[in-house]
């Protein structure tokens, strides 16, 4: 009999379907956990410096991070509509992947990072790389991956 029980769940959130599907299990589960749920916007700001954008960068980034910061709210609020209070939310900087599985899992204690299944096709997985491949070979704890056929069962 499986007894786990997961206190600290990582999702990461861009706003996509997928995401938003993980973000609204990762709550689930940790209420039926007396957990909390810490979620996560990455901001990749290397794409801006790969792009060439110098003096636009910081321009770029700040509109993003206040994207980020409006992406965070809205998941918030979802909490408080289902009764959840023991959500923290993070903006932070770089790699999703890297970030995901190295920085946030050790600094919040993580035991279980959520992701929705990537929507990349077979080409693009193969150019950019899935996040959720990448955190199922990396991270330091369990993962889940949520699955968008899942939910209509």
């Amino acid at each position: 009999m499986l007894t786990q029980t997961y206190k600290n769940i990582l999702v990461g959130v861009d706003g996509s379907d997928q995401a938003n599907l993980a973000y609204h299990q990762a709550i689930e589960v940790a209420k039926r956990n007396n957990g909390r749920v810490i979620v996560a916007h990455i901001i990749e700001n290397k794409v801006y410096t790969m792009m060439g954008y110098s003096s636009l960068n910081d321009g770029l980034l700040d509109q993003e991070t206040e994207n980020a910061k409006e992406l965070l709210d809205d998941c918030k609020d979802y909490a408080k509509s289902v009764d959840f209070t023991q959500v923290e939310t993070i903006v932070a900087y770089g790699s999703a992947k890297e970030v995901m599985c190295q920085e946030l899992s050790k600094k919040y204690d993580v035991d279980l990072i959520m992701v929705g299944q990537s929507g990349l096709n077979a080409v693009e997985r193969l150019m950019i790389g899935s996040v959720s491949s990448y955190i199922i070979r990396h991270a330091p704890c369990d993962v889940l991956i949520v699955h968008p056929e899942a939910n209509n069962k």
